[in-house]
């Protein structure tokens, strides 16, 4: 009787008194096809970044551990203060930069600067000098023109390769040719994602991408948390803790729909890079309007459906360069291709007028299917999943199939075999069973006698002993050997054959790397403007409108993005800010009466419309914005060592005041409340009469202010350029009524003592502090409240009597004159 069951190395409970029986290893229990399908690593991706700068040009290249890629920006110029590097290294945060030892005062200056930032987060990059000689021109084209690149077909000819690599890489372009050959220097040394492997496994390079900065509008780290573009939190499930952070109420939430990893990733490089091609974001707005169509919503949901199974492509690739291929990697990337397939499907029967439609139709090439099919007709999912490792289908490989044919009727036949060697064994041995255990081969297994006690007992004539598991003798007979000389370890057999072939698989996905690499590309794409082609219909956003020639922004019925979702009822407001009129808008009114709202409103309609994205409102025009600067809320923190007003100027309003151009966009709220009030008036008046006197140059200027002196006292020119507005308001007896609506016009109060009222402060006070300030306003001097002052004398009067009964008059040590001197004459001035 065959018994199966067994695990390598483990022997199953023997048969009964009289029996001979088999055992045979089982498969690996089978896991879930869902948790396979679902498996895929989130390794922390880490970045390293090598500059160079030399003569007013700037060249640099990094690797991207997440993709496994090399991205290059061809040489541009920058400005002394490298102001282009700080943006690159704001936005992909590298955790090493590396130059060269012989670099520019400039440089130097600029990357101490940048050691001794203690404050930066997450951390501070590692700065690492290379000697100048790893830099060299010669030296770094051999090394990008003799590098080992998977995405490189094994079938081109040292000619072909060059020609191919140089319709990626500008060789034209001196320091990124140097900064790309010092970086792969470095990605050696340091043996990156590959410090565990055989010296000679190579850092795996999946692809060369070029990044370029130009035509990008500039925003600050500030801008994007005061305007909520995006927001962490900390995770709430104990789960998760590790992970960090999520995303909470934020504009990047509440449009970020996607349905892969790469369209998320995507989404958030958009937001990091708006961008004033005009080109490229009606492009990304051609396919949102298509999808809006209602015609195109089952369209959109089916497409939606299929970016689900897009998975991370770059991570199976490195995977499969270092052979560390898993068995879930396949059935993802089976299914990451055919639902491939079945975007180019769909593409191609939409309006090839719209670039991304024609690109997914005609670049996701037949090598798709190639690939599809090659992994479909050789892979055994449900084989693989039930053993956990790579096993093909039958008719693939004979020889396989007949040692696999052999492997299962293996039982049956050792049953045979137990059988007649229970019939040579001594008759007090009740049973027997022939095992066979990979790398080791057929064993006798026999139960343990209880006159075996010591070692010498466990002999028997004509055979030969192993070792003792679990009161289960193991044994080698002549018979087993003929088995391992005649069948052989066919385990590990098929293992190696099914391991050569899964290898051979790789190689042929390898060589077709790049498309797929387009596929990821092209698709999150896709998803990225399907989620805010979904955010659009949801929120009723509608199309923007740009215009090379307007300076500045029109809105019409902007709304909120935000604000909106949250409050019940929002009022909409429009924004006219265009030509050479108004430039500077003044906005006074009551607190809470929206001025913060209505400045964040503008901004980030804007700032949307510079990403790609519909609006919330009914009309948007965008001019040609630069940058937007903003001042709204001062970031304290006790490590910079700075106040909050230290701040407000030196982090926020310098940069408007050192930057902002006439295409910027420049958004003060509340500026100078750090400090004393006529001099942060002061400071206010100043700034914006430092913009007025550009003239025509000066930005697009909104100040929300509650400095009503600012206007009562004249301190800024008259003029076009000055535009006055006010948050409509309306009073109802003791009650202050917000219509939320911006018009022209000015303030006549600040009305905080309704303010305050709603805050629940007690009436005293509220009524107390309107008298104060009706007083100072008239130049009255200020008096003490008369029931108050009473109160005060009378608990005066009670401390003196209780002190009088306290003496003790016949204490010998009392002094009377001390007793009136210090007691009595002070406690009768303060009632007096």
């Amino acid at each position: 009787m065959a018994s199966v069951g067994a695990t390598p190395g483990r022997t199953p409970q023997g048969p009964g008194p009289g029996e001979a029986s088999a055992s045979f290893p089982s498969p690996a229990p089978v896991p879930d096809p869902r948790e396979a399908e679902e498996e895929e690593e989130e390794e922390p991706a880490e970045i390293h970044l090598c500059v160079l700068w030399n003569s007013g040009y700037l060249g640099l290249a990094y690797y991207d551990t997440s993709d496994s890629t090399i991205y290059f920006m061809p040489d541009a110029p920058d400005h002394e203060s490298l102001r282009l590097l700080q943006r690159v290294l704001d936005e992909i945060d590298p955790q090493s930069v590396v130059t060269s030892a012989k670099q520019d005062e400039n440089m130097t200056r600029f990357l101490g600067k940048l050691a001794s930032q203690e404050h930066r987060e997450p951390k501070r990059p590692e700065i690492i000098y290379l000697p100048s000689v790893d830099f060299g021109l010669e030296i770094s084209k051999q090394r990008l023109l003799s590098g080992n690149y998977s995405f490189i077909p094994d079938s081109m000819t040292a000619t072909e390769k060059i020609l191919f690599l140089s319709s990626i890489i500008p060789f034209d372009c001196l320091l990124t040719v140097r900064a790309l050959g010092g970086l792969l220097k470095f990605m050696g040394r340091r043996r990156i994602g590959v410090e565990l492997e055989d010296y000679n496994v190579s850092v795996p390079i999946l692809g060369f991408k070029k990044f370029v900065l130009t035509h990008l509008v500039s925003i600050d780290q500030d801008t994007y948390s005061v305007l909520q573009i995006f927001k962490s939190e900390p995770h709430p499930s104990v789960y998760k803790v590790a992970s960090g952070l999520k995303e909470g109420l934020s504009l990047f939430g509440i449009l970020n729909r996607c349905r892969c990893k790469w369209g998320e990733k995507l989404l958030r490089l958009w937001f990091t890079r708006p961008t004033q091609d005009l080109g490229e974001l009606n492009s990304r707005l051609d396919v949102i309007q298509f999808f809006l169509l209602p015609q195109n919503l089952d369209m959109a949901q089916m497409l939606h459906r299929l970016l689900g199974h897009i998975k991370n492509v770059p991570l199976i690739l490195k995977r499969m360069k270092l052979s560390h291929t898993k068995v879930s990697d396949w059935q993802v990337l089976y299914k990451t291709v055919y639902s491939a397939l079945g975007l180019r499907g769909a593409c191609r029967s939409l309006p090839q007028s719209i670039q991304l439609f024609r690109d997914i139709a005609q670049e996701f090439s037949d090598d798709l299917h190639h690939i599809a099919s090659l992994i479909g007709k050789v892979v055994d999912f449900e084989g693989s999943l039930a053993e956990n490792r790579f096993t093909v289908l039958p008719n693939i490989d004979p020889e396989i199939d007949e040692k696999k044919r052999r492997l299962t009727g293996l039982p049956s036949f050792l049953t045979e075999v137990a059988r007649k060697e229970l019939e040579n064994l001594d008759p007090r041995i009740p049973s027997c069973s022939v095992i066979y255990i990979p790398l080791i081969g057929f064993l006798l297994c026999i139960p343990r006698l209880p006159s075996m006690v010591e070692t010498n007992d466990f002999e028997i004539e004509g055979l030969d002993f192993m070792f003792l598991s679990e009161e289960k003798l193991h044994y080698r007979s002549a018979r087993t050997k003929e088995l391992d000389a005649l069948l052989g370890d066919l385990h590990c057999d098929i293992r190696d054959q099914e391991t050569l072939l899964m290898y051979q698989l790789q190689c042929q996905v390898l060589a077709r790397a790049a498309v797929l690499t387009r596929v990821l590309d092209l698709a999150s794409r896709l998803d990225v403007l399907l989620a805010l082609a979904s955010a659009a219909r949801d929120y009723g956003y509608s199309r923007p409108h740009y215009s090379a020639r307007l300076l500045g922004v029109r809105i019409q019925n902007g709304r909120h993005p935000l604000m909106e979702l949250c409050a019940r009822t929002f009022v909409p407001n429009s924004t006219e800010c265009g030509g050479y009129k108004g430039r500077v808008k003044v906005i006074t009114g009551p607190n809470s009466s929206g001025k913060s709202i209505y400045l964040k409103q503008v901004g980030l309609i804007t700032f949307m419309a510079l990403v790609g994205s519909f609006v919330p409102a009914e009309e948007a025009e965008i001019g040609a914005v630069d940058a937007i600067f903003t001042r709204i809320h001062s970031c304290e923190s006790i490590s910079l060592g700075l106040s909050t007003f230290m701040i407000d100027l030196n982090q926020q309003v310098a940069k408007a005041v050192n930057n902002a151009t006439e295409r910027s966009l420049v958004l003060i709220d509340e500026f100078g409340k750090g400090t004393n009030t006529v001099d942060g008036l002061a400071l206010l008046a100043a700034v914006i009469r430092h913009w007025l006197a550009l003239g025509p140059t000066c930005p697009h200027i909104f100040v929300a202010t509650n400095f009503l002196s600012l206007i009562q006292l004249q301190l800024l020119p008259q003029g076009p350029l000055v535009q006055y507005l006010t948050m409509e308001t309306c009073e109802d007896g003791n009650d202050l009524v917000f219509f939320y609506q911006v018009c022209e016009g000015v303030a006549n109060a600040s009305h905080a003592s309704h303010t305050a009222a709603q805050a629940g402060l007690p009436e005293k006070l509220v009524a107390r502090g309107k008298e104060v300030s009706d007083l100072i306003c008239s130049g009255k001097p200020i008096k003490p409240v008369k029931e108050l002052l009473k109160e005060k004398q009378m608990e005066n009067c009670q401390t003196l009597v209780n002190k009088f009964l306290k003496l003790d008059l016949e204490d010998p040590n009392l002094d009377l004159d001390i007793f009136m001197s210090q007691e009595v004459l002070p406690a009768a001035t303060t009632i007096l």
